[in-house]
């Protein structure tokens, strides 16, 4: 099978448009037409049912880890419990990922991605040691223009890499860990043994530190530059206007401390320094003047603060997708759909080939077919739908109870795959899902 780069295995159309290309393509006749559909929708119900008992063992196991869970278990996990618990919400997460044809992000490139400047000016950190797993997983590797607005009117046309969808899951360590660094647990943004699950769109490459509910952002050296410079140019006029009070509150000091020969030195009248009053009315207006100037530079800072929080908050708020629970259902419902539209295009094609074909020439016949017919360029998962077919077995004859089962898929000796006709095909997948819950054999994961 040939690996093309920059193609991905997702296939962008749904199963009923799958279906709709298939029998548009003129090989089926009437009959055959209708015999097909039956066979596609009998299909996506039984793996709509695979998919059920899937969905069902991530909710019996996301409760203890479930942030915003409203419900509790009756009896507490052990800990022995409460890892294996962990373990099959992992597994059942990278399962469905995987079957929906994310890529896995590894965490040297997420690394790389938080070390670049973001396109938001902050100045970002994301503590992976908090982490007892981190998995990411993301589709669609492209790029689009941009606009920047850099001073003024003035704007920059840039274009940046982007992934279209990412999923991110992260679960943090126990709540002793963050006591150890002496963290303030009321204080975090996050529930210290909670997995957090996030699902976004269009999500530039360099800010995915953005997506951590653990990231730690302040001013970069350009921000603290432009809040500075002003607030010491501000500062000057203040110092120098309060320089004399500045000078009688020292000397009152010196006085107090009994060392004459500074206050000498400070050009400070002495019946000043010795009145009480002139002192008071000295160390009010400094306090005054250092107050309020140290006020309206908090103020500001706290102002800067609450922009970058937004632009954060719009950045991500429109973007986002699903969080926690819901991404589970909504992976559920994105891998049933790949698994079922792979499936139904391995079967078309081997059924109206004229010639036999193995793995290679199969994978290449509908990857050419989908970028003649719709233009799209794929890089197909050839062996996954191979391997569905060939593992769903049942009887053609349901009447005779002695007739074996049979798969929809098997090879010759020269390696070449071959379906059963549509018919029969059609009459075994209808025998497997009328017996759906008698199939033990199978594993439903």
């Amino acid at each position: 099978m040939t690996v093309h780069e920059n193609r991905e295995a997702f296939i962008p159309y749904n199963r009923t448009d799958i279906i709709k290309l298939c029998l548009q393509d003129g090989q089926l006749d009437q009959a055959e037409t209708e015999t097909f559909k039956e066979f596609c929708q009998i299909l996506a119900a039984y793996y709509h049912f695979r998919f059920y008992h899937t969905l069902e063992i991530i909710k019996e196991n996301y409760i203890p880890f479930n942030p915003n869970a409203d419900i509790q278990p009756m009896t507490p996990p052990t800990f022995e419990q409460y890892d294996e618990m962990e373990l099959k919400v992992v597994d059942a997460f990278k399962n469905i990922v995987e079957r929906a044809n994310y890529i896995l992000l590894p965490q040297p490139l997420v690394q790389r991605a938080l070390d670049t400047k973001s396109l938001i000016d902050l100045k970002t950190q994301v503590d992976f040691d908090e982490f007892d797993r981190f998995i990411c997983y993301y589709q669609g590797d492209t790029n689009k223009k941009i606009s920047i607005k850099k001073l003024f009117f003035w704007q920059e046309e840039k274009i940046i890499d982007i992934f279209e969808r990412i999923v991110l899951l992260v679960k943090f360590k126990e709540a002793d860990y963050f006591r150890n660094k002496k963290d303030k647990i009321n204080e975090l943004k996050f529930i210290p043994g909670k997995m957090y699950v996030y699902f976004y769109k269009n999500i530039p490459k360099l800010d995915i530190d953005l997506l951590f509910p653990n990231v730690a952002t302040s001013m970069t050296w350009k921000d603290r530059l432009l809040f500075g410079i002003p607030a010491i140019g501000a500062a000057i006029p203040l110092i120098l206007r309060a320089l004399p009070n500045l000078l009688l509150l020292l000397a009152a000091i010196l006085l107090v401390l009994n060392i004459p020969f500074f206050i000498e030195s400070l050009d400070v009248e002495p019946d000043k320094v010795r009145n009480v009053m002139p002192v008071l009315v000295a160390t009010l207006s400094l306090a005054i003047a250092l107050g309020g100037f140290a006020f309206k530079q908090y103020t500001n800072y706290k102002n800067k603060k609450i922009k970058f929080q937004k632009d954060v908050t719009e950045t991500l708020f429109f973007k986002n997708l699903a969080n926690n629970a819901s991404v589970f259902q909504m992976f559920i419902d994105l891998a049933e759909e790949e698994e079922c539209k792979e499936i139904i295009l391995v079967y078309y094609h081997l059924l109206t080939s004229p010639i036999p074909l193995n793995p290679q020439q199969l994978d290449a016949r509908i990857e050419t077919w989908m970028e003649k017919k719709l233009g799209t360029t794929i890089n197909f998962d050839i062996q996954g739908p191979l391997n569905n077919l060939e593992n769903i077995y049942g009887k053609v004859n349901t009447n005779d109870k002695t007739a074996p089962e049979i798969p929809l898929l098997t090879y010759d000796d020269q390696g070449c795959c071959h379906v059963l006709p549509l018919e029969d095909a059609r009459r075994v997948i209808d025998y497997v899902w009328d017996n759906a819950f008698l199939y033990n054999g199978i594993n439903l994961s």
